[in-house]
């Protein structure tokens, strides 16, 4: 863009402002939470069973305690003050009885659980004392048989003797009888076995935290996903009131849901803080990373979905079994459940909709939301029907997709999950990615490459995603007396970079010098209210938090603008950051007024309408097969995204195509593995593949927004619709290039070499 652009062009909303945070990040400058040290701090480090399952006999901490350096060993017997840790959603069973909910303390009591978990933890001077220490640390265990897979669970060992047959949750969602009449009147079913694998979230910046105790009041540092949020949760544990507990939060790298939730090791740092009267840090190495970081995804599904002889859709029906882990984190029931409903249905009319999910208890790490969260596995499973049901029924399945979208002039549109799509055009997007995609050349490629001996595909993936619900959100705007304007909020930026999009949407409502904007965000103290980042809400949340602080700011600008140059309030207009008497000349800035009046024009408001909102667009793969070694190479790859209005453009294709990577990486690489007995078999890099840059294609991205009714941004929200596009896109693809109706996730070498072997 040419510099010569003023700056309300060049700043304002729409434009590819590049990410203000980069150079500091980029050049080592940033400060996450392994970064900060404090005075006097001392070291923690967490002794992990190895054992799936099996009774404490005792924890022997005599030697470790003698060794140079340690200055205290914590176990369960110190922490029964604390805790405990559950499910924090009111989920009820189908026949309206409450979840059966863990009870997680801080360290593990009577049993251990999942390999990883945490049975105690050593303070000392140094990290390298505390890690010898830990070493020294005899764990007693008597071994129990485990179950690591939700679909054994129900006749497997017990983990609880409160949860019945490992059972924590039979939910239901529709009416499984007019759902079945609908089935039983199909001119056509199609029924698909589908497994959404379980992942390691694999975040850059592995967990870290200091606990300390300062004036009476705990204070914690951490990577998360919101202070606000974060500190409700913590104080529940500790059995404090939220005002003496405070959260801070620096740089983030990375969480994709993972770092939203609470931790055992953070309570025991606090605890270790008061206790010994210095600082506690923790950071954790990567193997107790994989063994102990909230996993994500792992279903087991049966999907049906039921169609009339013209093709139009009846019903679709999931019924599956959810792996919850050892213990229920604070969302991990919803992604299987609530999320699955919301988003099964994506943008085409279903007039029923059956989701009977049963949440399992296993000897395995904890699950919670993962990139998406249940709406990535939706559109899958629909997708993935819907092209098995074209194949089975002789039809077009772009013909197919068409004649069930829902039209654009049948919105507002109440579907069956219940959401209320605003907009869309979904069949036009559609056309639109076809066109980009060269469709229609599809068949020459294809040609070209079994030249070559190989097998290529073509798949679509269409999605629509309900992002998170309402919240309140805070919107504060403070002017410093150094010139800068400081925007105040709840949500948090952990890796999506939130300074600019968000400094654009002030720019754009006051004017403000683009360069004089800073972000404040992760100090508890600051806020009145914050629903935190995820669910791809927050450019709409807060960004209609924004607008509405400034709306405020304006309202006391007319007021201190009339005073300085007397005139009457009603006579004085605000445009591109001047109050002016109307019809004159004579103006004064914002900046100016601020200075004269310092604290005057600061606001701190909470939006308490948080919207939600329905991304979607279509993902067109293509892949190439290697029949010989089962390689799979993602040759092309299209998308076509209705996000909205588009604040920052770059933004949104850099979140775009993180997105996709880690749809890919589910697709085809990536897989949490268990022996019989619990052990985990991918503990590591070596033995766990995420995606790298060399397995991804180029991805051409293109824009068809609609705008938004629900937020007086016209936003979408984008983070998520990434995995939720390149799931069913790149699978539908291999199984066109392999010719089989289904193949499951991961489709490794292994297993696309298995498949063309007929093995």
């Amino acid at each position: 863009m040419p510099d010569t652009l003023l700056p309300s062009l060049k700043f304002g909303i729409g434009q590819p402002v590049p990410r203000q945070e980069d150079p500091t990040l980029l050049t080592g400058r940033g400060q996450y939470t392994d970064d900060v040290s404090k005075p006097g701090q001392l070291y923690a480090y967490v002794v992990r069973s190895p054992y799936a399952h099996g009774v404490i006999n005792g924890i022997d901490t005599a030697a470790a305690l003698d060794m140079p350096g340690v200055k205290a060993i914590y176990t369960a017997a110190d922490l029964t003050a604390y805790g405990p840790m559950g499910c924090a959603m009111p989920m009820k069973n189908r026949d309206g009885t409450p979840i059966l909910n863990t009870r997680r303390m801080p360290l593990a009591e009577d049993k251990v659980r999942f390999v990883g978990d945490p049975v105690a933890v050593v303070v000392a001077e140094s990290k390298a004392e505390a890690k010898d220490a830990a070493e020294a640390v005899f764990l007693d265990v008597d071994s129990l048989p485990a179950v690591t897979e939700a679909n054994q669970a129900h006749d497997g060992p017990q983990l609880y003797d409160y949860i019945p047959n490992n059972l924590a949750l039979d939910f239901l969602f529709g009416d499984p009888e007019k759902v079945g009449a609908a089935f039983a009147s199909a001119a056509h079913v199609t029924k698909l076995s589908l497994r959404n694998n379980r992942l390691v979230v694999c975040p850059m910046e592995p967990r870290a935290a200091i606990g300390e105790w300062i004036d009476g009041r705990h204070v914690l540092t951490l990577g998360s996903q919101g202070v606000f949020g974060m500190r409700a949760q913590m104080a529940a544990i500790m059995k404090v009131k939220t005002e003496d507990l405070r959260i801070h939060t620096y740089n983030v790298g990375g969480s994709f849901g993972m770092k939203a939730g609470a931790y055992p090791e953070y309570a025991v740092l606090l605890h270790a803080a008061r206790e010994l009267g210095r600082p506690v840090k923790w950071t954790d190495e990567r193997t107790g990373s994989f063994q102990s970081d909230a996993h994500g995804r792992d279903h087991d599904v049966t999907a049906e979905l039921a169609l009339d002889a013209e093709g139009r859709f009846l019903a679709v029906r999931l019924t599956s079994y959810a792996n919850m882990g050892a213990f229920l984190t604070a969302v991990g029931p919803l992604m299987g459940t609530a999320n699955f409903s919301k988003n099964i249905q994506s943008n085409y009319a279903v007039p029923l909709i059956e989701v009977a999910t049963k949440s399992y208890m296993t000897n395995t790490t904890p699950i919670t939301a993962y990139r998406g969260a249940g709406r990535p596995e939706g559109n899958y499973f629909f997708e993935r029907l819907i092209e098995t049901a074209a194949k089975e029924m002789g039809k077009d399945p772009v013909a197919l997709r068409k004649l069930n979208h829902i039209p654009p002039e049948a919105m507002p549109y109440k579907a069956a999950s219940g959401s209320v799509y605003d907009g869309g055009e979904f069949s036009a997007i559609l056309d639109e990615a076809m066109e980009a995609a060269d469709f229609n050349g599809f068949e020459t490629r294809r040609a070209e490459a079994k030249a070559r001996g190989k097998l290529r595909g073509i798949g679509i993936g269409n999605f629509l995603e309900c992002t998170a619900p309402p919240s309140k959100e805070q919107g504060g705007i403070r002017f410093g007396a150094d010139g800068t304007v400081t925007i105040i909020t709840g949500t948090l930026d952990y890796g999506q970079g939130h300074w600019t999009p968000f400094a654009q949407v002030l720019h754009s409502q006051l004017g403000v010098p683009f360069d004089k904007i800073r972000l404040l965000q992760g100090d508890s103290d600051e806020l009145v209210a914050g629903g935190g980042t995820g669910g791809s809400k927050s450019l709409m949340a807060s960004g209609a938090a924004i607008i509405e602080a400034s709306a405020l700011v304006v309202e006391k600008g007319r007021e201190l603008a009339a005073e300085a140059l007397e005139a009457a309030v009603g006579d004085i207009e605000f445009d591109g950051g001047d109050f002016t008497i109307a019809g004159t000349d004579r103006s004064i800035g914002i900046m100016q007024l601020a200075e004269r009046n310092p604290g005057k024009l600061d606001v701190r408001h909470v939006f308490d309408e948080a919207p939600q909102a329905y991304p979607n667009g279509c993902h067109i793969a293509e892949v190439e097969v290697d029949p010989d070694t089962g390689e799979v190479k993602v040759d092309r790859y299209t998308t076509v995204n209705d996000f909205g209005v588009l604040v920052n453009p770059l933004l949104v294709q850099g979140q775009a195509h993180g997105g996709i990577a880690q749809g890919i990486g589910q697709a085809l690489y990536e897989r949490v593995a268990y022996s019989e007995d619990g052990q985990l078999l991918t503990a590591s890099y070596m033995d766990y593949c995420p995606p790298r840059a060399d397995t991804m294609p180029m991805m051409e991205f293109h824009s068809h927004p609609v705008p938004a009714k629900t937020n007086p941004l016209g936003a979408k929200g984008c983070g998520e619709a990434g995995c939720a596009g390149s799931l069913p896109a790149v699978m539908n693809a291999l199984c066109d290039a392999l010719g089989v109706v289904h193949i499951d996730m991961p489709a490794t070498p292994e297993v696309v070499w298995r498949a063309l072997a007929g093995k």
